[in-house]
């Protein structure tokens, strides 16, 4: 589900990011910036298009039965107003890390986040990057973790307004001083700590889940981190140029 509210955050966020990606990048030998980041920015729009048209009323729908039946974790807890989106912001971002993780554990899932993995250049628009298969399943998934949770709509919409920034600027090619980046991932996934996530060495790939909060590594023990200037993106076994176009990315799950 598209809010308005959210898409304008977004696209301000990812003008943020390429401008500052164009000041200050960390990686500077990229080819081919503006087709990559094109056909990333496409993708992203055919998933929103899809997404919105085929999945914003039954969310709705979801949403609205979980708040009449109040059913949800957070209902029972007996929480105030102001305790309870506390909770439940902390909740949906746990629920954000497990299913980050389980799409690396299992196959069929990986099949399609790979698509995400793949892209040999990561920049803030690989967080655009993700198949319509994986955003599918993804959104079936909601509709049921949402009313078990009993996250309010203006809630869910919070944290789509605070993740899309999140994500746009922890993928991006911005050369943040080490320094600063340190304190950053003390409390949120920062840049470095996520490049790791995109190396091509399965150990360091399959570590760093989290999206908005970093300390679900910690407390998970998935957190890794390492110098990142030698650090090599994608996929060893996608490295073709073939993978690389649009009709790549969208064949790479059953390749």
């Amino acid at each position: 589900m598209i809010d308005s509210r959210a898409f304008l955050v977004q696209l301000v966020a990812l003008g943020a990011c390429l401008w500052g990606e164009s000041l200050a990048p960390l990686f500077m030998d990229r080819k081919e910036r503006l087709l990559h980041v094109a056909r990333n920015i496409t993708i992203g729009l055919m998933n929103g298009v899809v997404l919105t048209i085929g999945f914003s009323g039954l969310l709705l729908s979801s949403i609205q039965w979980g708040q009449l039946h109040r059913i949800g974790l957070l209902y029972q807890l007996g929480l105030s107003p102001g305790a309870q989106r506390v909770v439940g912001f902390l909740a949906f971002d746990l629920w954000m890390y497990l299913w980050h993780r389980a799409n690396h554990r299992l196959p069929l899932f990986w099949r399609f986040h790979r698509v995400h993995h793949a892209d040999p250049a990561l920049d803030t628009t690989t967080a655009l990057r993700f198949h319509i298969g994986e955003m599918l399943l993804s959104t079936l998934l909601r509709l049921a973790v949402i009313p078990l949770l009993g996250i309010a709509l203006k809630d869910l919409v919070l944290y789509e307004m605070i993740l899309e920034p999140v994500i746009l600027f922890h993928h991006s090619n911005i050369a943040l001083p080490e320094s600063l980046d340190r304190w950053v991932r003390l409390l949120v996934v920062s840049p470095n700590m996520h490049r790791v996530h995109h190396s091509d060495i399965p150990v360091e790939t399959n570590s760093n889940y989290a999206s908005i909060f970093s300390f679900w590594d910690r407390l998970l023990w998935t957190y890794r981190q390492r110098e990142v200037a030698t650090v090599q993106f994608g996929l060893k076994e996608f490295r073709d140029p073939r993978w690389e176009t649009l009709g790549g990315i969208l064949t790479l799950p059953v390749a």
